[in-house]
């Protein structure tokens, strides 16, 4: 608040509430990321209006793949943005997901 920012990106282990005991403007955008379902309710919980959802083609410990995303995403009427592993070669599949947008490294590198 006092850097008078736009908005926050809480990430998938921060579990606090703090951030809402604060005033905020009234275009202040809160996101947050998730990894599966019970993280998807804690962001929602922390009242936030964007959640990144990964990861989608990226084989780590959070993989999902598009089936599993797609059941996750389906759970939550937040915007959710699709991130992990996206690359201009599966680009296209982000839209079989139904999501507001992707964002990723690979992409962009």
């Amino acid at each position: 608040m006092k850097l008078d920012l736009d908005g926050v990106y809480i990430p998938s282990f921060n579990k606090s509430l703090k951030h809402l005991n604060h005033r905020t403007k009234s275009m202040f955008l809160i996101m947050g990321s998730a990894h599966n379902i019970k993280e998807i309710r804690q962001k929602e919980t922390q009242k936030v209006s964007i959640i990144f959802l990964s990861s989608v083609f990226k084989k780590n410990k959070n993989y999902l793949g598009m089936y599993k995303f797609k059941l996750l995403r389906k759970l939550t009427s937040k915007k959710v943005i699709a991130l992990g592993g996206i690359t201009k070669k599966n680009k296209k599949k982000i839209k079989l997901l139904n999501c507001f947008g992707f964002s990723g490294i690979s992409y962009f590198e």
